[in-house]
């Protein structure tokens, strides 16, 4: 197995143990490309035809794009890694602010903090993608405090 096809299989493994088994191969086709750290000589990028989908974080574990994210969109059934905000609350995020708990709508009641989150509206358009900062069921039950760390928000890619 050649160098490039070895990492690209424990990529797969990373997205199959935070992401649920079976989506590595699915979020990460043979056609992806991984650009090694200068430093480190780790995977540090996993681009798609030239389109990034993911960063591996220090803690080894992955951080989507929203091309990423969306693909994961398109791989994992509702209402899995998905947090639902109010439908006002679709501007304020798209400024990349965070998301506030009084603004979630629902959420992936399998959530836990530090996971990846897909913040979509009520119709599932996707609107940003973060890390969580609550369990859902502190999301839910508070009204102040910040809820979902955003990275990146539709139209400010």
């Amino acid at each position: 197995m050649s160098g490039e096809k070895r990492l690209l299989s424990l990529l797969r493994a990373i997205a199959d143990y935070q992401f649920g088994g079976g989506v590595g191969g699915r979020l990460f086709p043979e056609d992806c490309t991984i650009e090694l750290s200068k430093r480190t000589k780790r995977p540090r990028h996993i681009f798609l035809r030239g389109v990034l989908l993911a960063t591996v974080r220090p803690d080894g574990m992955l951080a989507l794009t929203l091309e990423g994210a969306r693909r994961l969109s398109q791989i994992v059934e509702r209402p899995r890694f998905r947090v639902t905000v109010h439908p006002r609350t679709a501007e304020r995020i798209r400024e990349e602010r965070d998301l506030r708990c009084g603004d979630v709508y629902s959420v992936d009641g399998r959530l836990l903090p530090g996971e990846e989150v897909l913040v979509e509206d009520l119709d599932g358009n996707l609107l940003a993608v973060g890390k969580a900062v609550l369990a859902a069921s502190t999301m839910l039950s508070l009204s102040r405090g910040t809820a979902v760390r955003v990275r990146k928000t539709v139209g400010k890619e």
